[in-house]
């Protein structure tokens, strides 16, 4: 069995208007919301296997959040260009190309291409990922590469500002 575990990054900054988008930060919400929803995922008893997040500073800082929950090290994050800017099928190609001694694998990207991927997912559909949001689902196969095809049972999907949390 496989768990995919999918997250937008934590909430960016936009103090500095004029920066390149790949370089921007996460605000203090971000900063705060990335390590509580880690430890939300945590709370959860899924191991992860892998962070895997989209080059942006943003991802990456979000990535090193839950990775710290995990008491994983940073270094073992795997930083996928695809992931930047992606469209569904650039997730699909990215989780294709997991390797399959990994169970539980965690992708931390960005919108709108994250909403679109989780909602061609399940029946389950959101209008919107919102800010360090976590999408969740697993599949009975035992291989990345027949992610796309195979049926996929949605697990959760929990925000910050979730009211039920």
């Amino acid at each position: 069995m496989k768990t995919l575990i999918i997250v937008r990054h934590a909430k960016s900054s936009w103090d500095n208007i004029g920066q390149d988008d790949k370089e921007r930060p996460l605000n203090d919400r971000g900063k705060k919301d990335a390590p509580e929803m880690a430890k939300r995922l945590k709370d959860r008893n899924i191991k992860v296997d892998k962070f895997v997040s989209s080059p942006a500073k943003r991802a990456k800082k979000t990535a090193k959040y839950f990775a710290e929950a995990y008491d994983t090290d940073k270094k073992d994050i795997v930083i996928t260009d695809e992931l930047y800017d992606a469209s569904p099928a650039n997730f699909y190609q990215v989780v294709a190309q997991l390797k399959d001694d990994w169970d539980a694998v965690a992708i931390v990207s960005h919108n709108p291409g994250i909403t679109s991927f989780v909602n061609s997912l399940t029946n389950v559909q959101i209008d919107n990922m919102p800010t360090c949001g976590i999408f969740a689902v697993s599949l009975s196969g035992n291989k990345w590469v027949d992610f796309q095809n195979e049926e996929k049972k949605f697990l959760f999907f929990d925000y910050p500002k979730n009211p039920l949390a």
